[in-house]
């Protein structure tokens, strides 16, 4: 496992924050990772903002991992199929919970929306309980 270094977490912490207020001070929307690709998808040339917000963030993350990343990367050792599904839970997850880790826990927590903190302490818990299962439990 990579070592954490508090720098860099720092510095991604304030790049996200940063992002998202100049998201919602000069868009006025708000950057909710799942609403922005969900409404990225229906190609309306009103919405090239959201796609220029998907490649930054693409383009960010393989900027540090390729240039800048002491080591890189470790690999995730789940089986393709386990990460579909998985990957479609979190999809129906948002849809269910109006929005994701990023709208709720980044946005709507900065907004003081009570729903979000609902939403991001429902992530939370859901995130233990599932670590707990798979790792004293069910052993995977």
């Amino acid at each position: 496992m990579a070592e954490f270094n508090w720098i860099t977490a720092l510095v991604g912490g304030m790049l996200i924050g940063t992002s998202a207020t100049l998201l919602l001070a000069f868009n006025g929307r708000i950057a909710g990772i799942s609403g922005m690709v969900n409404g990225a998808i229906t190609f309306a040339a009103s919405e090239a903002w959201r796609w220029l917000f998907i490649v930054g963030m693409i383009g960010g993350a393989a900027l540090y991992e390729y240039g800048f990343a002491p080591e890189p990367t470790p690999t995730s050792t789940f089986a393709p199929v386990a990460m579909i599904v998985g990957g479609f839970l979190v999809g129906f997850g948002t849809r269910m919970g109006n929005g994701c880790t990023s709208g709720h826990g980044v946005c709507g927590l900065g907004r003081l929306s009570g729903r979000s903190l609902v939403a991001v302490l429902t992530f939370l818990a859901t995130a233990f309980i599932t670590v707990f299962l798979t790792r004293h439990v069910f052993v995977i």
